[in-house]
């Protein structure tokens, strides 16, 4: 049997890389990725390895194949297999000492992973790493081969493609802990190996992490750290010197119990060594990526020690100034490695808690000043810096699509650093920072052949920190103001006018009136909307934005704004106004017209509406045919539009009015085309808006609808019905004058909706339905319990989500979820004592079926992502059923087999449920289930044999999809 699978996995392996048909190759990838999860593949894969005529492709398969089953599949060994496997690995290490590379790596990593799985005891020798020192010393011919595998042991210790329990994985992190002292000698010891120089430092760089026991001062002296840091100046070993000088800096952050002040002996040592690398950044000769990997250096300096950096001190300001040499280095790439420590320090000026220390509110209020004040010349330093990064490239037009969005990238980041400047300077004196550099833009750029990207910067920045400025600002604003009537119709910076407009509308609104303003700066907005796509959708929203802060000033000027409307909804005119955009142009006349008295308000909101209504109305007019036949694009529109009037319009007897008026309009639609799905997906949310905004001055309107959506659901199962009735009942489910139609309306959505779902299938083809029909049943519970809870659809609702629990749709499952925690915190709170024995009754029929289905989603039936919901779930269901559900837990938990659970994790799992009932807090509750999980999801086999004995008999669901093999 094992010859004929050795002869089979060498025909794969030939066929893979050597066959011409891609389809051969293609089966044979796929043969050898399902052998990978046989038994045999254990005995093929050591075998080949130890096999001297094995060849390069198969050496590499087989170490990849046998990593991959002692980090996943150790559990499928017998105990006393161990041995066989560890001697094995052993002499494998040996043999490939000297290479080929790749194949001794993936041995080390297999053998690392043997010792996560088994404990210090069992593996002899006082654990791997004193295994490890006596095999250097005995043997130190293989010591390349050892010298890896000690590498490799600190960085697979967290590895999760190692399949071993959370206690375990804990254990092996200790003994790693106590063995630090013995590695760092045997990385000591290889130092004197030349060649291995570069793996000596990778090692201790691994090792730092479980380096607690060490204390800084025995690290300031230690022969590794004064090598790492004399490294720093070899262009050779630089990016391995880089990487152990920046886990030493960690090192001395994290070690909180110990205090910093114990720290600094260390610290001591390692900034003057990283400040000494200053220099390299302006030297050309060197490599870019050892500037990159310098300048790393220091921006995780600056960010591990902010807090020290924050006090000001002189030597901390030093450090201040060498970050500013790396913002202001051209590659942005390596200037904004600092962006994160502008950010960390802009939060500890300004935070106050940051200052506690210092007692008294005015002792606090002086630090933080003195502090403030220190800083504020490196943060001038740093706005000037950063606004010259934002520049467009004279060849942008020429970029691909990838690298244009780069830039934007960049130019956001710097919009953020320029926020958090303003924190640190406060908004005013930012804007007057950026206003100089504009003058000197507009400068420069005067005569013929001016350039119009460092002005388009400078105004880039500018609207960057246009929240921050004051709207009483008179000095720098006015002059902006002036200035941008003047600046060319060049299609970005005209895009950049539009958006400064619309972030300093709260300026506008407040500027004197004698200032006029706001006339030249709608004639912008109007060019942009006809220039280009890109500058019509800043005009758009600068539009909104004006509108909303400065309707007042539009009273008088309505016939003007509703000629811009005219153009820009019809599409002619010279508009490049996209529809997705004019909806801005709809939400902007909208709030102006909430602005004005009721009687101006009605014939205002008519106005607005004519265009919409009118082409639906037209086609309409033309027969039930062409209704039905239009492109869905020219029905949503219209309605899309509508829907943003009756969002925005804040009128709820106007806007009440204007839906009746229109109603019937709308019932030709919902009539017609209620079988196309993106068409009721927009006039549901038309109507959703209504609702919201009318409330009960939907009058007969709002019976006519829910009428209309009760029919229609049966006949063609559009999920928007049921998001539609969601927000009735938010509004109206309190109501007791409406109790009658809401009851109506839950029967009929409800009783067909079970109908619907009846098992697992059903939900996975229907998720949209499963999703709102829950969010609707969630409602219910919240405002309308009277309705829902005593009637007989109830608990056909809560078998109903049994069935469904475990869909893979996240919002489906999540809304399923919801509704059951729903259910038990009713029963479970003071509004929900008289429907607390109705509940405890259904419950009680299906606890141990529902326990059942909810223990499997934890364990592997729903992915790992849904965890806290889960969790919640659970929790809500202990507390309500608390000794019911330990029982349910119980039984449960017996019939998982003691190869994926042993009886100590059963018990605390029990534990668990007990202390969910008895009042534990949710967030270490879910930590403690979370544990669980992770131990039934720990290989593909485990979970199987979880789910296999958790699956009720009588409820189909699905188990989440396993990792593909690498």
């Amino acid at each position: 049997m094992e010859a004929q699978a050795t002869a089979t996995v060498k025909e794969a392996l030939a066929a893979l890389y050597h066959h011409s048909d891609d389809a051969v190759r293609t089966a044979a990838d796929r043969w050898l990725q399902q052998f990978q999860h046989t038994l045999d593949a254990w005995q093929v894969a050591d075998s080949l390895l130890h096999d001297e005529s094995s060849n390069l492709e198969t050496l590499i398969f087989c170490s990849q194949t046998l990593r991959s089953k002692v980090q996943s599949d150790f559990e499928e060994l017998p105990s006393e297999a161990f041995r066989r496997l560890q001697d094995s690995l052993y002499e494998l290490l040996k043999k490939f000492s000297k290479g080929p590379p790749k194949v001794r790596t993936q041995i080390c990593i297999a053998m690392a992973a043997l010792a996560v799985h088994v404990p210090v005891e069992d593996w002899g020798g006082g654990g791997i790493v004193n295994w490890l020192s006596d095999e250097m010393k005995s043997q130190p011919e293989f010591i390349p081969s050892f010298l890896e595998l000690l590498i490799v042991l600190p960085q697979e210790s967290s590895s999760h493609k190692i399949a071993a329990r959370p206690e375990r994985r804990r254990q092996f992190e200790n003994d790693l802990s106590s063995s630090a002292e013995v590695a760092l000698s045997l990385l000591t010891a290889c130092l004197g190996i030349d060649q291995l120089k570069e793996q000596v430092l990778e090692g201790f760089s691994s090792w730092l992490r479980f380096c607690h026991g060490i204390s800084a001062s025995t690290l300031a002296t230690h022969p590794l750290v004064y090598t790492a840091l004399s490294s720093l100046n070899s262009e050779q070993f630089l990016e391995a010197a880089v990487n152990v000088t920046s886990e030493l800096i960690h090192f001395t952050v994290s070690r909180e119990a110990s205090g910093i002040t114990e720290q600094f002996p260390l610290i001591q040592l390692l900034i003057p060594y990283v400040m000494g690398l200053k220099e390299q950044l302006k030297d050309s000769s060197r490599d870019e990526d050892d500037v990159k990997a310098i300048a790393r250096l220091l921006a995780d300096m600056g960010d591990s020690y902010v807090e020290l950096i924050a006090t000001g001190s002189d030597d901390a300001m030093q450090i201040v100034n060498a970050l500013l040499e790396v913002t202001s280095h051209p590659e942005f790439d390596i200037s904004s490695m600092t962006f994160n420590f502008w950010h960390h320090l802009t939060l500890n000026l300004t935070d106050r808690g940051s200052h506690a220390s210092y007692g008294s509110e005015a002792s606090i209020e002086a630090e933080r000043n003195r502090r403030l004040q220190i800083f504020h010349h490196p943060f001038e330093i740093l706005v000037f810096l950063v606004s010259s990064q934002v520049e467009y490239p004279e060849l942008y037009h020429t970029f691909s699509e990838e690298d244009q969005r780069d830039f934007r990238h960049t130019r956001y980041a710097v919009s953020d650093v320029l926020v958090d400047a303003t924190d640190v300077l406060g908004g005013d004196p930012t804007l007057k920072i950026l206003f100089t550099r504009l003058i000197q833009s507009c400068g420069n750029c005067a005569g013929q052949n001016q350039k119009w990207q460092p002005v388009e910067a400078a105004l880039f920045c500018i609207q960057a920190v246009a929240k921050s400025v004051s709207v009483d600002e008179k000095e720098i604003l006015p002059q902006v103001m002036s200035l941008l009537p003047t600046f060319p119709h060049q299609e970005q910076l005209l895009q950049t006018v539009c958006s400064l407009i619309g972030e300093f509308s709260k300026w506008i609104d407040a500027a004197p009136s004698e200032l006029p303003i706001l006339p030249p700066l709608v004639d912008i907005l109007n060019k942009g909307m006809r220039t280009s796509e890109d500058t019509a959708a800043a005009a758009s929203v600068a539009f909104k934005y004006i509108c909303e802060d400065c309707r007042r000033k539009f009273s008088g000027s309505l016939d003007g704004l509703f000629q811009i409307y005219q153009i820009a909804v019809s599409g002619v005119g010279g508009y490049k106004v996209s529809s997705e955009d004019s909806l801005h142009l709809v939400e902007a006349l909208s709030v102006v017209i909430t602005a004005l008295p009721p009687d101006h308000a009605n014939r205002a909101l008519e106005l607005i509406c004519q265009p919409v209504i009118n082409p639906l109305q037209e086609i309409i007019q033309q027969g039930e045919t062409v209704l039905q036949q239009v492109p869905v694009r020219q029905l949503t529109v219209h309605i899309d539009r509508l829907s943003c009037i009756f969002r925005n319009v804040k009128l709820p007897e106007i806007v009440a009015e204007a839906v009746n008026r229109y109603w019937p309009i709308l019932k030709s639609i919902f009539d017609h085309r209620a079988w196309d799905t993106r068409t009721m997906e927009s006039l549901c949310r038309s109507c959703k808006f209504a609702v919201r905004t009318c409330g009960r001055f939907m009058g007969v309107t709002i019976g006519a609808i829910l009428t209309e959506i009760q029919t229609l659901y049966q006949q063609h199962n559009q999920s928007c019905f049921l998001y539609l009735s969601s927000e009735v009942i938010k509004i109206f489910g309190p109501d007791p004058a409406c109790a009658g139609y809401l009851a109506s309306l839950i029967q009929v959505l409800f009783g067909h909706t079970v109908q619907l779902l009846r098992v697992i299938q059903d939900f996975t083809a229907r998720p949209d339905i499963a999703d709102d029909c829950f969010l609707l049943s969630s409602r219910c519970i919240r405002y309308c319990p009277d309705l829902f809870v005593p009637t007989e659809m109830f608990p056909r609702l809560v078998d109903c989500a049994m069935a469904g629990i475990t869909i893979q749709h996240r919002e489906a499952c999540k809304s399923i979820l919801n509704f059951l925690s729903d259910v038990f915190d009713l029963a479970k709170s003071p509004e929900g004592e008289k429907y607390r024995e109705l509940i405890k009754t259904i419950i009680l029929q299906r606890g141990a079926t529902l326990a059942r289905i909810m223990i499997a989603s934890l364990t592997g039936a729903l992915p790992s992502g849904r965890l806290e919901e889960v969790s919640y779930v659970l929790v809500s269901l202990s507390r309500a059923f608390g000794g019911n559900m330990l029982n349910w837990a119980r039984e449960c938990i017996t019939l998982i087999p003691p190869q994926a659970l042993t009886d100590s994790e059963r018990s605390r799992f029990l534990n668990i449920i007990s202390d969910a009932s008895s009042g534990s807090s949710l967030a270490s509750l879910t930590d403690r289930f979370a544990e669980i999980s992770d131990v039934c999801r720990r290989n593909k086999t485990v979970e199987d044999i979880v789910q296999s004995a958790l699956r009720p008999h009588d409820s189909t669901f699905t188990v989440a999809p396993a990792p593909q093999p690498l």
